[in-house]
C-alpha cells in the first residue's frame, strides 16, 4: 500500500482575536439594554386599558384618563346643554339663526369614543408608546353628525330661496329697426352639498365661536355678448332694406318696418333667425286670403227624400314653411332681396269617396211637430234646431241631444221663454229647447232606433203625441239613441214659419213600427190654490189659471225588420204632476150691523111738601 503525498498544505481555521470578541458582546448587551429600556418605558407609560389615552379629545374637550362610558356621559351632558343654542350662518349678505334641535342634530358619540380610545389601544408596551406618542401630538377627533334629513333639506331650501339669484344670459333687443346686445349677468348658487356639510358640523360642535360663512358659487350665464354678434349681424342685414315677394305672377312689398315684427330674435349659443310669431303668422293668413282659393271637404245636400254627396273641393294656398324660408333667405342676402314664396293644393275634411262610403242615400225617417208661442220661444226654437242641424252619428255610436248643443246659456244666444221648472209652468232662459228634443225623439222613434235615455216633461202636453213628449235640461237630463245601423246617419233640420220637421237620412231600413199606447189615466184633479185679490168684490171668485190634472200613461213600441223578424220591443212609462188651479177670491164681506135695542124709560113720582099748618087735600 502506498501513501500519495499532496501538495497542498492543510486548512487551519482562523482564530478570532480577543478584541473582535470583545465588540460583539458590548453591541449585543447594548441591544439588549435599549430593548429592556423600551419595555420599562412601553410598560411605564401603558396605562390602563380601560381608559383613554391621555392628550386625547373628542370635539374639544379633553377626555384623557376617562373611561369610555364616563368620556361618553360628559359628552351626552354637553351636547344636550347646546341643543338649544343656535348657530349664526351668512351668506351674501343675509344672517339665518339654526338651533340643533330644530334639525334634531345628534353627534355620535359613542362611535368618537371608540375611535378616541383606539388611538391609544393595543398591548401593554405598543399601548404604552402610542399613547407616549398622544403626549407630544394630541388628536382631537371630530364625531359623525346623524340629523332628520327632511328638516335639513328644507332648511337648505329656505336659505337658498333667499340667496339664490339666476343668471341672466346675454339677449337681443329691438328697437325700431336698430338691434343691441344687452350683457348677460352671472348669477349666485348657494352650493348646499358643501353647507349641508358646515352646518351640521357646525350645530354638532360644542362651542359656538361667531358665524359661519356658508359656501356660494357663481353660476355663468349660459349665453355671453360674444355668441349673440353673429345673429346681430345677421339681423341687421335682414332690416337693411326692403324684400320683393314673388307669388306666381303677382308681386308685393315688404318693408323693414314690416319685417321686424316677425323676426324670432335667437335665445341660445348657436342660435339661428327664425320668422315666426304672431306678426308672422298674420302676415301669411293676410297674404294667403289674397292669393289662395279655399278648400272644402265633401259635404251632404238634403231636401225632402232627396240626399246626395257635394263634392270634395281641393284649394290653393302658401304653403307657409316654405314660404317663410324664402323670405328670410332674401332678407338676409346681400345681393337681390327677392323671394319665390311657394304655393301648394290644400285639402280639407272628408274626401268624396270616404263621404260615399258612408252609405248616406235616404230617409231613414223624419217628424214634424208645430210650434207657436211668443217670439223668444220661436228664437230659441230655430238656435237650438241649428245647433242639432246637420250632426253624423257613427254606426254603433250614440247621440246625445246635450253633446250636441252644450249648455243653453245667453252667451249663445238664448232668451227667457216660457219652460217648466219643477213641475210649475214659468220662464226661464231656453224655454222652447223641448219642442226641438221631443221632435227628435219621434224621429228615432219612428226609425225603430234603440232609445236610451227618454224623459218625459212634468206637465202633460196634449199637442204631442199621447206618451212621445221628451224634455232635456243640461247636463242631468238627456236625450239619447243609437244607430244600430250598418251606416253612418245624418241629422238634419228644417223650420218653417210654424213647424219644425227632423229627418234622419242614412240608409233607408224599411223597418216596421207598431205602436200600442195605453189610454191617458187620471191620477188627481188639480188642487185649488186660492189667493187675495183685493180688487175683487167682496165674495167673489175668478180662476186666474185651470191648472193641469196629474195623468199617466206609457207606450209601447215593437220594431220589426223587413222580413218580419221582432227586433225590439219597448215600453216607455209617463207620470205627469199636478199644477194647481189658481183661484182669485175676493174679501170676505163685510158682517151685516145688528139692530140697536130701544133704550129703557124710567118714572119718577114726586110728593109735594105741604107747608106747614095746611093739610094736603
Amino acid at each position: 500500500m502506498s501513501v500519495r503525498a499532496s501538495s497542498r498544505p492543510a486548512r487551519v481555521p482562523p482564530r478570532s482575536s480577543p478584541a473582535i470578541v470583545d465588540r460583539n458582546l458590548v453591541i449585543v448587551g447594548g441591544l439588549a439594554g435599549i430593548v429592556a429600556l423600551g419595555l420599562v418605558i412601553g410598560l411605564a407609560f401603558s396605562g390602563s386599558p380601560g381608559t383613554i389615552a391621555p392628550g386625547t379629545k373628542i370635539d374639544g374637550v379633553a377626555v384623557g384618563g376617562l373611561t369610555a362610558r364616563e368620556a361618553e356621559a360628559l359628552l351626552a351632558r354637553r351636547s344636550a346643554s347646546m341643543a338649544r343654542v343656535p348657530v349664526t350662518f351668512t351668506v351674501a349678505g343675509r344672517r339665518f339663526s339654526i338651533r340643533p334641535d330644530e334639525l334634531s342634530v345628534a353627534p355620535r358619540w359613542t362611535e368618537a369614543v371608540e375611535a378616541a380610545q383606539a388611538k391609544g389601544a393595543g398591548m401593554d408596551v405598543i399601548r404604552g408608546f402610542r399613547r407616549l406618542a398622544l403626549r407630544f401630538s394630541p388628536v382631537n377627533v371630530k364625531p359623525k353628525v346623524s340629523a332628520y334629513d327632511a328638516a335639513v333639506t328644507y332648511e337648505l331650501g329656505l336659505i337658498a330661496a333667499k340667496v339664490d339669484q339666476a343668471n341672466h344670459p346675454a339677449r337681443l333687443v329691438r328697437h325700431g329697426l336698430k338691434l343691441t346686445v344687452v350683457p348677460g349677468q352671472a348669477g349666485r348658487r348657494l352650493d348646499q352639498a358643501a353647507a349641508k356639510a358646515l352646518i351640521l358640523t357646525s350645530l354638532a360642535s360644542l362651542s359656538r365661536n361667531g358665524p359661519v360663512e356658508l359656501p356660494t358659487s357663481i353660476d355663468q350665464p349660459s349665453v355671453s355678448a360674444g355668441d349673440l354678434a353673429t345673429a346681430q349681424a345677421a339681423a341687421q342685414q335682414a332690416l337693411a332694406g326692403p324684400v320683393k315677394v314673388v307669388v306666381g305672377k303677382r308681386h308685393f312689398r315688404v318693408t323693414p318696418k314690416q319685417l321686424a315684427p316677425m323676426l324670432q330674435l335667437p335665445t341660445t349659443k348657436g342660435g339661428s333667425l327664425v320668422l315666426g310669431g304672431a306678426a308672422a303668422n298674420a302676415y301669411f293668413s293676410k297674404l294667403d286670403a289674397v292669393i289662395g282659393q279655399p278648400a272644402h271637404g265633401a259635404r251632404f245636400s238634403a231636401s225632402g227624400d232627396h240626399v246626395s254627396v257635394i263634392p270634395q273641393q281641393p284649394g290653393v294656398g302658401l304653403d307657409v314653411p316654405r314660404s317663410a324660408a324664402a323670405l328670410l333667405a332674401a332678407a338676409q342676402s346681400t345681393g337681390a332681396r327677392t323671394a319665390h314664396l311657394a304655393i301648394t293644393s290644400v285639402t280639407v275634411g272628408r274626401s268624396t269617396a270616404t263621404a260615399k262610403a258612408m252609405g248616406i242615400t235616404g230617409v231613414v225617417s223624419s217628424y214634424e211637430t208645430f210650434y207657436g208661442g211668443i217670439a223668444n220661444r220661436i228664437h230659441n226654437v230655430e238656435l237650438v234646431a241649428h245647433l242639432i242641424d246637420g250632426k253624423l252619428i257613427a254606426p254603433g255610436a250614440t247621440f246625445s241631444f246635450n253633446q250636441a248643443t252644450g249648455d243653453r246659456t245667453a252667451a249663445k244666444g238664448f232668451l227667457e221663454a216660457p219652460v217648466i221648472i219643477n213641475g210649475e209652468l214659468s220662464t226661464g232662459l231656453g224655454g222652447g229647447v223641448c219642442q226641438v228634443s221631443t221632435t227628435v225623439f219621434n224621429a228615432a222613434y219612428e226609425a225603430g232606433l234603440p232609445i236610451t235615455a227618454r224623459t218625459n216633461h212634468a206637465l202633460y202636453i196634449s199637442h204631442y203625441p199621447t206618451g212621445r213628449d221628451a224634455t232635456v235640461d243640461y247636463p242631468d237630463i238627456d236625450l239619447k239613441f243609437v244607430n244600430d245601423t250598418d251606416h253612418w246617419m245624418l241629422l238634419r233640420t228644417f223650420v218653417g214659419s210654424s213647424s219644425l220637421v227632423v229627418t234622419l237620412y242614412g240608409a233607408p231600413q224599411h223597418r216596421r213600427v207598431v205602436t200600442n199606447t195605453a189610454p191617458l189615466k187620471l191620477v188627481s184633479p188639480p188642487p185649488v190654490q186660492r189667493k187675495l185679490d183685493p180688487s175683487l168684490a167682496p165674495g167673489t171668485s175668478v180662476v186666474q189659471d185651470y191648472g193641469e190634472s196629474a195623468y199617466s200613461t206609457s207606450v209601447e213600441r215593437m220594431v220589426y225588420a223587413p222580413d218580419g223578424k221582432l227586433m225590439s220591443d219597448a215600453t216607455w212609462y209617463s207620470n205627469y204632476r199636478s199644477s194647481p188651479e189658481i183661484l182669485l177670491v175676493g174679501p170676505k164681506p163685510k158682517p151685516k150691523p145688528k139692530p140697536k135695542k130701544p133704550a129703557a124709560t124710567t118714572t119718577t113720582t114726586t110728593t109735594p111738601t105741604a107747608p106747614m099748618g095746611h093739610p094736603l087735600q
